[in-house]
């Protein structure tokens, strides 16, 4: 079934609750790097779009102005994608292609970028898989492309001393880590997700620099619920949310 969604910051999304909805790892990427005036974007995986609207507010707010463009292999993703950009006037903004991710250099060019983003599927792909490849099972495993996939096509995408960022599941930063490295890009910043405070983490967040220097910095835990379950502080002001619109 096809929703239309307010994103409570002044723009709205069309999602397929048969499909894969966002979720708020999607959110806090989106957020994890705020974008500089003049930024020429791509999102990987983008699905639905989530991510680039997200940019797109949070540069609106800014007063800043970028170019995002929104890869995505799933052509009913791209068509909710797309509407979703219309609706929003973002035509100027926000840009969704149609393809894949290992060809995704020839689509748009080597050192085209100064910043890319992913929200990739987190499972390593599993026998079988592929033949039951539907929406759900190709946001959450890694069918149709991989993480060395994703990180090799962004080394050839970024410019140089352009960032990388990425979420993903912490049982698998090691290899980001290899993986970046591989390719030329240096991690620089890395963020643990915990859903509680006395829990362990099961998100993380990482920023790259292709060709940076050495160096890379932990940043402080963000804790995304209290022990009464309410958001916390960071996340209220993630969301753009009072404590008193969570309770309604």
């Amino acid at each position: 079934m096809i929703r239309r969604d307010d994103l409570g910051n002044g723009y709205t999304i069309y999602q397929d609750t048969d499909a894969f909805c966002f979720g708020m790892d999607a959110v806090l990427l989106a957020h994890f790097s705020p974008l500089s005036e003049g930024e020429r974007v791509l999102d990987l995986c983008t699905g639905n779009g989530i991510v680039p609207i997200l940019m797109a507010a949070d540069l609106k707010k800014a007063g800043r102005k970028a170019l995002i463009n929104g890869l995505e292999i799933q052509e009913a993703a791209c068509g909710l994608a797309g509407r979703s950009v219309r609706e929003n006037g973002l035509e100027d903004t926000i840009s969704i292609v149609q393809g894949d991710i290992k060809e995704a250099s020839d689509l748009f060019g080597k050192d085209a970028f100064s910043f890319i983003s992913c929200n990739p599927p987190y499972m390593p792909g599993g026998h079988g898989l592929i033949n039951e490849a539907n929406a759900k099972t190709i946001a959450r495993h890694e069918v149709l492309c991989t993480l060395e996939d994703i990180i090799a096509q962004s080394a050839k995408l970024l410019r140089m001393r352009g960032r990388f960022v990425m979420i993903h599941r912490p049982f698998r930063l090691a290899e980001m880590f290899t993986l970046m490295c591989r390719y030329g890009i240096e991690p620089k910043r890395v963020r643990m997700v915990y859903p509680y405070l006395n829990k362990e983490p099961n998100l993380v967040l990482v920023e790259g620099v292709r060709g940076g220097r050495k160096g890379l910095r932990m940043e402080p835990p963000l804790i995304v619920y209290r022990e009464d379950g309410s958001y916390t502080e960071e996340l209220l002001r993630i969301y753009g949310m009072t404590e008193e619109r969570e309770k309604t």
